[in-house]
């Protein structure tokens, strides 16, 4: 069964950037598509961007578009989040998680595998 792994969460200043990491293991990502989702305390769950690993295709919500960036390594075994310009808003945990379909409407029940989570804060 896929496992999945976040790593990279911290604190950063507003206006800075980190990298998330999901790292697959007892399987590759080759056949999936992998999101990236976060929760804010008191909020739900929101997709924030995903991949199809197969394609490269991408999406991202509306909240961080043109700044934060998805990408894979080559050998589709992690999935990368590319966080910049962070706002205190952006603080949660985030979540990688792989499913089936990568579309703009970030349903997550179609997502199977999920990580344990990394939690990011933005604050000064």
């Amino acid at each position: 069964q896929l496992q999945l792994v976040e790593s990279g969460g911290g604190l950063v200043q507003p206006g800075g950037s980190l990298r998330l990491s999901c790292a697959a293991s007892r399987s590759t990502l080759d056949h999936y598509s992998v999101g990236w989702w976060r929760q804010a305390p008191g909020k739900e769950r929101e997709g924030v961007s995903c991949i199809t690993i197969s394609s490269g295709a991408t999406n991202y919500a509306h909240s961080v578009k043109g700044r934060f960036t998805i990408s894979k390594n080559n050998t589709n075994i992690a999935v990368y989040l590319e966080m910049t310009s962070l706002r205190p808003e952006d603080t949660a945990i985030y979540y990688c998680a792989a499913g089936i379909l990568c579309d703009a409407d970030f349903r997550d029940y179609e997502y199977l595998y999920w990580g344990q989570g990394a939690q990011v804060t933005v604050s000064s």
